[in-house]
């Protein structure tokens, strides 16, 4: 990853800190101003958002160092880690948040200043759903499963929120107070499905999924144009994984047996550097084979 982009995701998560904060410390004067369970729901979303937020830099952080002797591929994965303990923190959240539902349950309350506290959490809700779209569309921009993650957890404590604003709305002009811890339990079922979802989907990552089909298609159409231009026969065994930004490539190239060392190391800078111009990011292994010992098993078929 070049620096430029190392450093926009850096402060893109930096900024996740300050806007978690802010968010919080709007939602929590809410749910203090009315008392309201869902409103207080709504604030411990963002309390986790924050701690998720710190963990997303620390994992960056970590995630930047260069590849050592312990570490040969490098500390990549580092972001995947973040992605799963925000999706525990997500879901242990919910569990925080159905226990206090039920005590409301039993023992309903009016709300106090309603009216204030719902426009409040509003406007911090807005301040969520802008910066969620920047962290979504960044992330995906320079490849980071952390920002990403982060992003989509805030689009899903807004979609929270607007629950939340109906349900306290439909309490207030109704009488009907139950409504209040009812929608605190909707709230918790929603984070819950929301810490799965983001826990899925950094666990394929650490199992080392291989990259979507239609980059694959894309991998193998780049190596069929760079070889056909050198004449190499065929590219078979072609192997793809992530972590984080980085996507790792391998395959077998086969070429005449009377290539030359030289010739064929030269083909491989070629290809490597026409994967690399596609995809910066990219980790590259090609393994040459003579003719006579290729598998032709899998191949990538050389126009």
């Amino acid at each position: 990853m070049g620096r430029r982009s190392t450093t926009r995701i850096m402060r893109l998560a930096m900024g996740s800190v300050a806007v978690g904060l802010l968010v919080l410390g709007l939602k929590a004067v809410a749910w203090q101003l009315t008392g309201s369970l869902a409103l207080m729901s709504d604030a411990l979303e963002s309390l986790v958002n924050v701690a998720a937020a710190l963990a997303v830099v620390a994992a960056l952080h970590l995630a930047r160092r260069p590849a050592d002797d312990n570490h040969p591929y490098g500390h990549h994965k580092a972001e995947f880690f973040s992605a799963v303990l925000e999706g525990v923190l997500i879901v242990i959240a919910a569990l925080f948040i159905l226990r206090e539902a039920y005590a409301g349950f039993l023992a309903p309350r009016p709300l106090d200043a309603p009216l204030v506290g719902l426009a409040i959490n509003a406007g911090a809700s807005l301040i969520n759903g802008i910066w969620a779209a920047i962290l979504i569309r960044n992330g995906r921009r320079h490849r980071s499963p952390a920002l990403v993650a982060d992003g989509r957890h805030l689009l899903t404590d807004v979609v929270s929120s607007v629950g939340v604003f109906i349900g306290v709305a439909l309490a207030f002009a109704t009488g009907w107070w139950w409504l209040d811890p009812a929608m605190a339990v909707l709230v918790a079922l929603n984070i819950i499905w929301s810490g799965w979802t983001v826990i899925k989907g950094s666990l394929s990552g650490l199992m080392d999924e291989a990259v979507p089909e239609a980059e694959l298609a894309r991998i193998r159409q780049i190596i069929s144009d760079a070889a056909s231009e050198d004449a190499a026969l065929e590219a078979h065994d072609l192997r793809t994984r992530h972590a984080g930004q980085v996507t790792f490539i391998d395959f077998h190239l086969v070429v005449p047996g009377e290539t030359t060392v030289e010739a064929a190391h030269d083909l491989c800078d070629r290809i490597e550097a026409a994967l690399m111009d596609a995809l910066p990011d990219a980790r590259v292994t090609i393994h040459v084979e003579p003719e006579h010992k290729a598998k032709h098993s899998g191949i990538v078929v050389l126009s």
